[in-house]
This record gives structure tokens, C-alpha cells and sequence, in this order.
């Protein structure tokens, strides 16, 4: 289960031998980045009772018998060794050094062993690929850093990898994202044992937010795997990413691999560990990104280069991947990243305003007192808003329906969005895109 359902699974499993289930352990291995070895310490092995935070207690494991080095040289030494995850309830893999080397043989059957008598299992980031490798994750979903999603889906095919996720919650065996998910990660294992009060003061503790919405679709870049380069399918995927502003399919993908429809789906999906029509339309999406933020084009001229059939087909996998619509998005960045020097600089709340009421306007919602009058156009006169009627069309008669203006947006459903103001994205109860 994601961070996103409304149900929690159920973690209360019966502990064997000496486990607690206060006792958190936390296994290190040589290699591992200090910031994501870090995380479980903080969280875990300080006492902020006086916060309201119930204390867990925390014992630092090595999980191989070599000197421990991380980030920068420095080198660690952990007071216990594998033996001690015989007395923890939960067991936490922050980190593993590399994502092509098997972890050592002695810390995988210590984890099996662990999850066989009940302890709740744990892997932050790069983690996943060790519990993958005890095969813990075998038949369940899970997740890690988008740019090694790829790679654990292709190696371990039996795991249900979903790279839009910050971390995934499926009972006794969680995963997170890379990096700062692992904090949230931490931070909802202290809401599922403690609930959302001690979750919260000790957010505020780490001066970060309880519990953040959305997932990892924001950072998606062009994830494959290394080794995409030796299979017969990587011309196949370099020559759509080179032609994302041309409207084809998977069909015609299929078609320049020389394999049926189902055969490409079943080979895209063991290398890249998405299916084909998911990945073509997130390249899409990442497209549009990169265009509205470096680009003046209208939405409708960006979704013509991106390969969409249409501005409204853009606005809509744009939303459901990135959380906002794609004018929100633009001039919420531009608001961001203000051009230059001072006129700029001091035009900027003028810019965040001008994204609140994209975004407000899009989702019709509308602030007291606040009329709903429609949207001017960018460097239009102040008589004529974006309206589809006021829209002109490029080469002279226009079309009502299809305006030219980037600042028009269509009215939705409202929904809750629990929005950031001068964020690009729209924080919220998010729609999975098709395929």
C-alpha cells in the first residue's frame, strides 16, 4: 500500500524470541551515504520525550565484518554486529553502496530471519535492492530512488516496483524513495505506532513537514536502466526520445522493434520496469516540463512539440503526473526564478498572485470578496481577458474553442489541494495515468 491510501495495512504481527518492538535496529554496511545511514539515528535514537515523541531504542548494527567507511572518508564503528537484529521489532536498511554488487550473505539471512519471527522490515532508498536481494520484496510492491526504479524492476521481476511513490507501506515490508523520503518514511512508522501527535512534534523537531502529498513524478527525469545500452530495444527507446514532438504510439513502437503488441509490452516491461504507453506519456509530460519552463511557446504549441493530440490531453496527464496545470506550473515557476535584476525581482509577488489565481481559477475555487472575472493574457490590453472568445488565432479567423493564450484554463471539479503558495505543483489526492 502507498502513502496515499486511506486504509492502514496491518502491521501488528506476533514477535518471537527476545524481539521488542520498541527496539529499532539499524543495519550499516561499508559504502553507504552518511545522509541516508543518518536518517533512522535521528529519528530513532534520540530522546525527545520532553517533544512528547515516545522514545524508541535504537542499537547501530554492522552488517559486514570490514571498517565502515561513508561520505567523505569518514569511518564509522557500530557498537553491535549482525547478531543483535535477534532483539529488534524493526529492522531498518538505510542505504546499500552500489546497486550492482550482491549484499554480503550473512546480512541477508539475518533479515530473512528477522521477518521470519515477526520484525517489521525496512529499506530506505537503495535499501529496497538488499531486502530485494533476501527476497522480501518477492510478489509485493515497493519502491526506491526513481533513478534505480528501472533497475530494481529489471532485476528483480517479481517485484512490483512503482517509482511515482515517496514510499510504500505494505505492512511488515516498507520501502521508500531516495534521499529526504526516507524522513517521511521514519516519520509515518512513528505515526502508525505513536499516532499523528507524536508524528508532529517530532516533524517539527526536524523542522520538516509531517507528512508531504504527491510523490516522485515532479523528479522523474529519463530513468532506464545502465543497461539498456546492450538490449536490442534501446535503438527502439532513442528514437523516441528523440521524437516525442511526433504523434506515434506504442503500436508503431512495436512495430520499428519488429514484435507484436503483446511481446514489446511484456520486453519494455522487463527492461524498463513500466509499461510502454506509461513511459511514452511521462517522456511526454517531462517534455512539456522542460519546454514551459525554457520556452515562451503557448500550452497549445507545447502540446503540439510534445506529441499530444491535443491541449486538453496535455493539461490532463500534466496534472495527473505533476499536480498542476501546466500555465499554474509556468508562471509559478517564472515566479520563482525571477529573469535578470531588480524589476523582475520586484514584480515576483505579483507573479505568485498571478499562480494562485491560475490554480484557483482552474480548480474553481475563489477567495472572498474576490470577483470571478476570467484571466488576462499575458501582454494583452486590459480590456481583453483570456477568454476563448478574446483568444486570436494565429493565422486570423481563430477558433472559440481552442484559444492561443497560455493563461487559459479550464474550470474543474473542485478539489481539495492543501497547496504550497509559489509552488509549481498542487499538492492533493492524485489520479494514477492510464497504462
Amino acid at each position: 500500500m502507498s502513502q496515499d491510501s486511506t486504509t492502514v495495512p496491518e502491521t501488528s504481527r506476533k514477535l518471537s524470541g527476545r524481539r521488542r518492538r520498541e527496539i529499532v535496529a539499524v543495519l550499516l554496511f561499508s559504502g553507504g551515504p552518511i545522509f541516508e545511514s543518518s536518517i533512522p539515528l535521528s529519528v530513532f535514537g534520540i530522546d525527545r520525550q520532553d517533544a512528547g515523541v515516545p522514545r524508541y531504542r535504537l542499537l547501530v548494527c554492522a552488517g559486514e565484518d570490514v571498517p565502515l567507511r561513508t561520505t567523505g572518508g569518514l569511518e564509522l564503528t557500530a557498537p553491535y554486529g549482525l547478531e543483535a537484529l535477534s532483539r529488534a521489532g524493526t529492522v531498518v536498511v538505510p542505504a546499500w553502496r552500489s546497486i550492482t554488487q550482491p549484499p554480503p550473505t550473512a546480512a541477508l539471512d539475518a533479515l530473512r530471519r528477522a521477518h521470519e519471527e515477526g520484525a517489521r522490515i525496512v529499506g530506505l532508498c537503495t535499501g529496497a535492492f538488499v531486502l530485494a536481494a533476501a527476497g522480501l520484496l518477492d510478489g509485493r510492491p515497493a519502491t526506491t530512488h526513481w533513478m534505480y526504479a528501472p533497475t530494481l524492476a529489471k532485476r528483480y521481476p517479481s517485484v512490483h516496483v512503482d517509482p511515482r511513490e515517496l514510499f510504500v507501506d505494505d505492512g511488515d515490508i516498507l520501502t521508500s524513495a531516495g534521499t529526504a523520503a526516507g524522513i517521511d518514511l521514519c516519520l509515518h512508522i512513528v505515526r502508525t505506532d505513536h499516532g499523528a501527535d507524536a508524528a508532529g512534534a517530532l516533524a517539527r523537531r526536524l523542522v520538516v513537514p509531517p507528512r508531504r502529498s504527491g510523490g516522485q513524478e515532479r523528479y522523474l527525469d529519463r530513468s532506464l536502466p545502465e543497461e539498456i545500452g546492450a538490449d536490442p530495444l534501446a535503438e527502439v527507446v532513442a528514437w523516441a526520445l528523440e521524437h516525442l514532438h511526433e504523434q506515434f504510439d506504442v503500436e508503431a513502437l512495436a512495430a520499428r522493434a519488429y514484435m507484436s503488441r503483446r511481446t514489446f509490452d511484456r520486453r519494455f516491461r522487463s527492461l524498463t520496469g513500466s509499461a510502454p504507453l506509461q513511459w511514452l506519456i511521462t517522456q511526454r509530460v517531462l517534455q512539456a516540463q522542460r519546454l514551459l519552463e525554457t520556452s515562451d511557446y503557448s500550452v497549445d504549441e507545447v502540446a503540439g512539440r510534445c506529441g499530444f493530440r491535443s491541449p486538453v490531453a496535455l493539461r490532463g496527464h500534466f496534472r495527473r503526473q505533476l499536480g498542476s496545470s501546466p500555465a499554474a506550473y509556468r508562471a509559478a515557476y517564472r515566479a520563482r526564478r525571477p529573469q535578470g535584476g531588480g524589476p523582475d525581482r520586484a514584480d515576483r509577488p505579483e507573479r505568485l498572485e498571478r499562480a494562485d489565481r491560475l490554480e484557483r481559477a482552474e480548480l474553481g475555487e475563489q477567495r472572498p470578496g474576490e470577483h470571478s472575472m476570467p484571466l488576462r493574457r499575458p501582454g494583452a490590453p486590459l480590456g481583453h481577458p483570456a477568454h476563448p472568445h478574446h483568444a486570436p488565432h494565429p493565422h486570423g479567423g481563430g477558433d472559440p474553442g481552442k484559444p492561443e493564450s497560455d493563461a487559459y484554463v479550464p474550470r474543474l471539479p473542485e478539489q481539495a489541494t492543501g497547496r504550497v503558495p509559489g509552488r509549481p505543483t498542487l499538492p492533493g489526492q492524485r489520479e494514477r495515468p492510464v497504462g
